[in-house]
């Protein structure tokens, strides 16, 4: 059997796809407590975002803890559990390979709230301000 050969454009939405599918995995098996650790069950957990490389072997997991609370202590349980996650997600994606699962913070809500200071800073507002005047 002839192997199918893939657009550039179909390879990235099948990566985007793969790669929410992993992300609705993680939650629910996270949502329903299905992995048995303390720290985890302790903690409402929130899956972000999940990026895969285009074949589809790494996955970076972006995670936030519910109010950012013990971040680094989620994180790290998270890490711990990786073979049980790995294993679940493998079996429910039906793909030849699974995943390897990278469990990282979430840093993107921190760099928005940055971004929204410095556009509220007096000085960038009265720049912006001249820039509507022109």
């Amino acid at each position: 059997m002839a192997r199918q050969q893939f657009s550039a454009e179909q390879q990235s939405v099948r990566v985007l796809k793969v790669g929410e599918r992993v992300r609705h995995i993680l939650s629910e098996l996270l949502t329903r407590g299905e992995v048995h650790d303390e720290t985890l069950s302790a903690h409402s957990v929130s899956v972000t975002e999940v990026k895969m490389t285009p074949d589809l072997k790494q996955a970076s997991v972006y995670v936030k803890p519910l109010l950012g609370e013990d971040e680094d202590v989620v994180v790290k349980a998270l890490r711990t559990n990786t073979a049980f996650f790995q294993r679940e997600v493998a079996k429910r994606l039906g793909l030849k390979f699974a995943p390897k699962l990278q469990f990282r913070p979430d840093e993107s809500f921190e760099e928005a709230e940055r971004i929204e200071k410095l556009l509220n800073d007096p000085k960038v507002a009265r720049d912006l301000d001249g820039d509507e005047e022109e």
